[in-house]
């Protein structure tokens, strides 16, 4: 674990600990874990209204250049071509063995795309990417942004407040704005189920940009905490948890990312990396059925006893045989139960399927559950 000295400040450092955060080593840099109200209000209060996360650890990148659409797409197993000028999309960056280097979102912006990478995995992705593509493209990091998301039913009241016009936009769609000067992107997505935004700021304007927001009678700060309980609330992978470069998106059941034109018979099919380990596991463009079939299955889990299932639990069946592994757990603050995600074999994935966690000397009954936990709330229109 880095030492204090070690650790990087986003914009907002100097604010988490004027508010009284905890703060942990998080991504290299020094983040906020929790405020004084605690990891269940500010989860309670991010569904209920508008929670304020710092996400500035967050890379972002643009890849400028006419060629930047198809050399991106060189990369990742969906399309990238056809994607509308402020819209955006989840994409997958993966090895020649066609597991995953890293998740992340990117936005046509027209004269060039905005990509927004892990924290964790930044220094690394950029490099895969000047690498890869950086004769085809401009790969230009963009360190002197900060980023902010505002996530709740009530984000959008909070921030059109501040920056009109943003109300107009929907889920997965991104626009520039301007607030006091300060050149902003946002796009009306987020990571915790909710209808929500992700702020792309200037650095030197988002400490002013974060309290003008929470000034908003709506909105709270919320930590690191609160953002993994959404999270799994929602249904949604953790890279370094969930995904990772051992797990291919096939597996992880990421199949929805990987867009018609690029499985076999498609128009662009193929000519990514891993495309031979992953296509003949993958449906078809007409519909077909896989040729082949994976070992295990990423699975989300509910427990039937109130003992919290953390990560890397043996998954056992009825029996006591193992069957796969958890790679993430928590007590879930909206339903007040235990939940999980993990893999196992395929015969033990289908929803309603009992399974047993080895908690200590205990074996937890849990059943195999589809996600979102929490319904979701993204605004489509």
């Amino acid at each position: 674990m880095s030492s204090p000295a070690d650790l990087l400040k986003t914009p907002l450092y100097d604010l988490h600990v004027e508010l009284g955060a905890r703060m942990v080593p998080f991504a290299g840099y020094s983040m906020p874990v929790q405020y004084p109200d605690g990891l269940m209000a500010e989860h309670k209060h991010t569904r209920e209204a508008a929670g304020l996360f710092d996400v500035s650890h967050m890379g972002q990148v643009k890849l400028v250049g006419a060629d930047a659409a198809a050399a991106l797409e060189s990369l990742m197993p969906v399309d990238v071509m056809s994607l509308g000028v402020d819209k955006q999309r989840y994409g997958l960056l993966l090895t020649d063995a066609g597991t995953i280097i890293d998740d992340l979102m990117f936005v046509n912006r027209g004269d060039h795309l905005f990509l927004i990478v892990n924290g964790a995995c930044k220094v690394g992705d950029i490099a895969h990417m000047q690498a890869k593509i950086g004769t085809r493209c401009e790969v230009v990091p963009l360190p002197d942004r900060g980023l902010l998301a505002l996530q709740g039913p009530k984000a959008v009241d909070a921030l059109q407040r501040l920056v009109p016009g943003v109300e107009k936009l929907v889920f997965m769609t991104g626009g520039a704005f301007n607030w006091q000067g300060a050149d902003l992107y946002i796009t009306r997505s987020g990571y915790t189920g909710e209808d929500g935004f992700e702020i792309s700021v200037p650095a030197a304007q988002t400490e002013a940009l974060a309290r003008a927001l929470l000034q908003q009678p709506e909105v709270k700060p919320i930590g690191l905490g609160a953002r993994n309980s959404l999270r799994l609330e929602a249904g949604l992978c953790l890279y370094g948890n969930d995904i990772d470069t051992t797990t291919t998106p096939v597996e992880a059941g990421l199949n929805w990312a990987i867009q018609k034109v690029r499985r076999t018979g498609g128009e662009r099919a193929g000519g990514f990396p891993g495309a031979d380990k992953i296509l003949p596991f993958m449906q078809d463009a007409a519909g077909n059925p896989a040729a082949q079939k994976v070992s295990r299955k990423r699975v989300a889990l509910l427990a039937k006893e109130r003992v919290p299932v953390r990560e890397h639990i043996e998954l056992q069946n009825a029996a006591g045989e193992k069957i796969g592994e958890t790679t993430s757990g928590l007590l879930g603050p909206t339903i007040d139960q235990p939940i999980a995600m993990g893999y196992v074999t395929p015969e033990h994935a289908a929803n309603g399927t009992e399974v047993f966690a080895a908690v200590r000397s205990k074996k937890i009954p849990m059943t195999v559950s589809p996600t979102p936990f929490v319904p979701t709330r993204y605004y489509r229109g």
